[in-house]
């Protein structure tokens, strides 16, 4: 090589950049960098361009890789030679570097991170410009399979941190997009050195990482799942400084571009990181408040499944996912617009969801939430009311108590709005009813008896008597009537409902006897035990005379012994309390009752209350103006056609059986 090809080398020196041996490329690398300080002394740029020139083009990416060793030494050379005034020639320095950073010879990857740091060094803030390209670089070079190159890369990155942290400015904004291209590796060395940098930057006053964390919240996470307990560590500590800025100033944190992504991962097998991702809604909820109205379903659909855990493990999950859900619901309220930052239909969808194949825990809540939503802004509930009610009725079958007694609280909340719901409910009950027997058998009673709390009793018996009118499925019929029969005559919440029936001391409690009467004709001792309840006496010994006509069937000889068990009931007390007044109707239906029965141990009650009665009146009891209205009113009673009536369906019965 002649010396024209390479000036201002020597041919020496050319020669030494060029041995196999460091020692004599690091002989040259000397002369060179005296060569730079005197071209420098005398303001020589000219030859400080050229020598640049041949080291960076020439040498560094020559094919042949102890000259690209050469080329390396020397620029790191020329940088120390140039002192100050290296930063004038930043790219020329830079630039033939970092190409052989990516060699393909460890050896050659090696020298370049020495001469990088060489460069930097001397260059500090300088190479700011250019801190993306070589961040971009020296992120692979960490997961370099030679341990050389890697240590080589890591005092590099030591050195690169430490100019970053006492530079006045650094560009961060269009540093994330490098930093979050690079964020969703599953190179674990790799990922250590990210998270580092985030810790870096994070820590310089004024950064404001904050700003930037909905860029690279979403790799983060996924770091978080690494399944090194060393990088996973060092990405929760740092998850949670970022959390702790959030608090301490969340002015101008971006909550709505971050929310989904905690969303995602708060439904992540992971515990740790499940923990994390909710402890981080929790404080979203908090504090950006009804800003988080929009994203309620998605944040539902990650809390109300965690109310279930029951292990020590997730158990503090269990407790951050519930006071997430109480203080979202607590951010529904009634007031005008409240619903337009809800997403109501996909709310009450993921509501549904639970009500069909979540657990009990999760139910309650959902319940719980359709309640408050009830509540809060009715008017936009009752738009979707289709949705809602058909999940509720389902839900009725549901093998929990407290989930039934929360579902019917919704159900009776969406009847008492308006008179149609409520019918279409008591409608939608009955259909239910038929076609689920099981469900009638095992809550029938409990269902009823709860909605008879939560709505007026008379207008649940009213409804459904009418509806059950119109029954076409006779033996549906029989079981229904019987079933309210039984509840009417047991249930400590039907106390009024029975008393007004009792009495009968107005048109309306005469209308509602004359309406269930219609109804309980389905079932003959039903309708007896109805006109003993009201006092019917006469009427009652007439029904039991038809009914001894009649063919008697095992069912109601068993009917009979249960209508029996009822007379010695505390509910009947006051029946049998008119036995001492000589009551004669009363004493000829219970001789009536007694001569249906076989001489069984029913028949043996009802012999031994007659036994009981005395043959002359205690005393005379004047009668009172309150019997006398009664009798008034049952008067007004059209009891032909209720026989008739009670004859036709039981004609229709014995059909049905034959």
């Amino acid at each position: 090589m002649a010396d024209k090809d390479y000036a201002p080398l020597s041919t020496a020196c050319v020669r030494a950049l060029n041995d196999r041996m460091y020692e004599r490329r690091k002989a040259a690398a000397l002369e060179i960098e005296k060569m730079v300080k005197d071209f420098v002394s005398v303001h020589n740029h000219s030859q400080i361009k050229k020598l640049l020139k041949v080291l960076g083009s020439d040498f560094a990416i020559s094919q042949n890789p102890h000259m690209r060793k050469g080329g390396l030494i020397g620029l790191a050379a020329m940088a120390i030679g140039l002192g100050k005034e290296s930063g004038t020639y930043t790219e020329e320095l830079v630039g033939p570097i970092l190409t052989c950073l990516s060699d393909a010879d460890s050896r050659v990857r090696y020298y370049s991170c020495e001469s990088l740091y060489n460069v930097v060094k001397v260059l500090r803030g300088n190479i700011i410009p250019y801190f993306n390209e070589i961040f971009g670089s020296i992120s692979g070079l960490v997961a370099d399979p030679d341990q050389t190159v890697k240590n080589g890369s890591e005092l590099l990155d030591r050195l690169l941190k430490d100019i970053i942290t006492e530079a006045p400015s650094f560009d961060i904004e269009s540093f994330v997009p490098v930093l979050r291209e690079r964020m969703f590796t599953k190179e674990r060395f790799v990922r250590q050195f990210l998270v580092s940098w985030l810790t870096v930057l994070d820590a310089v006053p004024d950064s404001q990482m904050s700003k930037y964390l909905p860029e690279f919240l979403d790799p983060l996470f996924y770091i978080l799942d690494d399944s090194s307990l060393e990088i996973s560590t060092m990405c929760e500590k740092q998850l949670g400084e970022f959390l702790s800025n959030i608090i301490k100033n969340p002015a101008g944190v971006d909550f709505p571009a971050m929310i989904n992504i905690l969303i995602l991962h708060s439904q992540s097998y992971n515990v740790m990181l499940q923990m994390m991702a909710i402890t981080w809604i929790q404080e979203f909820v908090g504090l950006a408040g009804k800003a988080m109205l929009p994203y309620t379903s998605g944040i539902l659909n990650s809390v109300l499944p965690c109310l279930a855990y029951d292990t020590e493990e997730k158990k503090t999950v269990r407790e951050i996912s519930k006071v997430v859900n109480d203080n979202l619901m607590k951010l529904i309220e009634r007031e005008e617009g409240a619903d337009s930052r809800l997403d109501l239909e996909e709310t009450i969808e993921i509501l549904s969801k639970q009500l069909q194949r979540g657990t009990q825990q999760s139910k309650v809540a959902a319940l719980r939430w359709l309640y408050h939503l009830f509540m809060q802004i009715p008017e936009c509930m009752f738009n979707h009311v289709n949705l809602v009610t058909p999940v509720l009725l389902k839900t009725l079958s549901d093998h929990s108590d407290e989930v039934v007694i929360l579902d019917l609280d919704v159900l009776a909340k969406i009847s008492s709005h308006h008179g149609d719901h409520f019918k279409q409910f008591i409608l939608s009950l009955l259909k239910l009813f038929s076609a689920d027997r099981s469900l009638l058998e095992t809550k029938g009673s409990f269902i009823i008896r709860q909605l008879c709390v939560l709505l007026k009793a008379e207008e649940i018996y009213k409804s459904l008597s009418e509806l059950l009118v119109l029954e076409e499925n006779l033996k549906f019929s029989r079981l229904m009537v019987e079933t309210l029969s039984t509840i009417l005559l047991t249930s400590s919440e039907l106390f009024d409902l029975r008393t007004n029936l009792k009495e009968l001391n107005s048109k309306e409690s005469c209308q509602l006897f004359c309406c269930l009467y219609q109804t309980w004709c389905h079932s003959q001792i039903a309708t007896i035990s109805l006109c003993l309840l009201s006092g019917c006496y006469g009427h009652t010994s007439d029904l039991i005379r038809i009914v001894g006509e009649q063919e008697v069937t095992v069912e109601m000889l068993t009917e009979l012994d249960r209508l029996v068990q009822l007379l010695e009931s505390p509910i009947f007390t006051f029946l049998r309390m008119e036995l001492l007044d000589g009551e004669q109707e009363l004493i000829s239906a219970l001789y009536g009752l007694l001569m249906l029965l076989p001489q069984s141990e029913a028949f043996r009650l009802i012999q031994n209350r007659l036994a009981c009665v005395p043959q002359i009146k205690i005393r005379e009891r004047p009668k009172l103006s309150k019997k006398s209205r009664k009798q008034k009113l049952m008067d007004e009673i059209d009891f032909n056609s209720l026989i008739e009536h009670f004859q036709e369906i039981s004609t229709k019965h014995h059909l049905a059986r034959r």
